[in-house]
């Protein structure tokens, strides 16, 4: 059989994961010529191509994804292994790795990560913020221990731990014509300008399958990448935005927007999922920030 080197297969991983060799680089910091290098000295050992390079990047052969599928085996092994070592220090020291959307992290901090730094100040939380296409990704190929979604695309490697009924709104400023309405329609909204959110989010995602649903096409003024900014289209009263008021609670306690219900079935059936890989080990630290999570955060609890 023949052998390779373990550690060559990270930056064919990285090449393939990033879409080119020199956005691998970049995210290792160091020149594209040497990620380029460990590339070809890993098809030399195993007498195969592992790359086909396009002009958009690059994309793996069939003996590239099975070095991946490998490497990703490894990586999961280490992440079980060093699990199990957390647990026999206990919760003193360790890390817990969450990945998230915008619209979660205030509430997050504010809650589940305060209170569980008072309890267990040795352990850091590292919390980085994604769309959901990132957050799936991340998780499912253990770059982080947990996730927090919202509409997230059904994966059999993923696995939600907690999950919460939370209807998208329609978002309008205080002296909007429909802000004292108790429901609105996607048809009515479109009489307003309205900035949405980029289609990596699943609330974009979510916004585009309402709109097949209810045959109602709409033309964002304004797109971002950032819920902060759609709210401030909606502050100054440029026109409205839909998201669910999970994702705004100190916008909505401070009175700077509001929400209205829409009428539209795959608004009311979205929800926000607290998910891990399918099959990994969790860290005692990540199992009980987990706990935190399902009890601090007013999602899980004022769900419908």
């Amino acid at each position: 059989m023949q052998a390779f080197q373990d550690s060559r297969a990270r930056y064919l991983f990285e090449a393939v994961s990033c879409g080119s060799v020199r956005a691998a680089a970049e995210k290792l910091g160091i020149v594209p010529s040497a990620v380029s290098r460990q590339v070809s000295l890993l098809e030399e050992e195993l007498g195969l191509a592992l790359l086909e390079r396009h002009r958009t990047g690059v994309v793996p052969t069939e003996a590239g994804q099975l070095i991946l599928d490998y490497h990703r085996q490894q990586t999961a092994h280490q992440h079980d292994m060093l699990a199990k070592v957390d647990a026999l220090r206990g919760l003193h020291s360790g890390s817990v790795s969450v990945v998230s959307g915008e619209g979660f992290a205030q509430e997050l901090i504010d809650g589940p990560i305060r209170q569980f730094r008072l309890q267990h100040p040795g352990v850091s939380v590292s919390l980085e913020i994604y769309g959901t296409t990132e957050i799936m990704r991340r998780v499912r190929e253990d770059e982080a221990e947990i996730g927090l979604v919202y509409y997230p695309p059904a994966d059999s490697h993923i696995t939600a731990r907690g999950a919460a009924r939370q209807p998208m709104h329609a978002i309008v400023h205080p002296q909007h014509p429909l802000a004292d309405a108790p429901h609105t329609t996607l048809q009515a909204l479109t009489q307003w300008p309205i900035a949405l959110l980029q289609g990596v989010y699943g609330i974009r995602q979510l916004v585009e399958y309402a709109e097949q649903a209810d045959k109602i096409r709409l033309s964002p003024a304004l797109t971002s990448n950032l819920i902060s900014v759609l709210i401030s289209f909606v502050a100054t009263n440029q026109g409205v935005t839909l998201l669910p008021p999970c994702a705004i609670t100190t916008e909505l306690a401070q009175g700077r927007v509001r929400a209205v219900a829409v009428n539209s079935t795959p608004f009311q059936q979205a929800e926000m999922q607290l998910i891990t890989r399918t099959g990994r080990y969790l860290s005692p630290s990540a199992n009980r920030f987990l706990q935190y999570c399902m009890q601090g955060m007013q999602a899980f609890h004022t769900g419908e």
